[in-house]
């Protein structure tokens, strides 16, 4: 099972309630190639492939060019990738969780590397800010009526 660097110079861990049913949460996320269509922080995403562990997916965000992995997939519950951006190594993973009517997501990221070690706070707070606005548009997109 793959998690964060719990010793990356950057950890952000976030978690909210969804107010939707968890096929609806996790078919949203699960579908990347339509992330920018309802988080306003993508600017694009394209998943190279099926979604499967290997599977590479290249994504626009904040500026940053990034290509990530697929390193852990179980549909409905888990979706992990990592991958290099200017110098930062992350690993981000996501857990969704029924908890009766409602989809629990958390979400853990770290970020390592010289770059985020000469910079930890201030990119800290900005991965937390980021993580904060996914989650939130995340939520407003699967609460919205069908």
């Amino acid at each position: 099972m793959f998690t964060i660097d719990a010793t990356a110079p950057v950890t952000v861990r976030l978690s909210t309630l969804i107010d939707a049913p968890l096929e609806r949460v996790w078919a949203l996320h699960a579908d990347i190639d339509s992330w920018a269509c309802w988080n306003t922080d993508v600017d694009q995403a394209r998943l190279d492939g099926p979604l499967l562990p290997g599977t590479s997916f290249h994504w626009k965000t904040h500026g940053l060019d990034i290509t990530s992995t697929i390193r852990e997939i179980v549909p409905g519950e888990r979706l992990v990738w990592n991958g290099p951006a200017n110098g930062i190594d992350g690993v981000h993973v996501w857990t969704f969780e029924r908890s009766g009517d409602r989809v629990a997501v958390h979400t853990e990221e770290s970020w390592s590397g010289a770059s985020v070690e000469a910079a930890a706070d201030e990119l800290g707070r900005a991965l937390n800010a980021s993580l904060t606005a996914w989650l939130a548009a995340l939520k407003s997109r699967a609460e919205q009526t069908v």
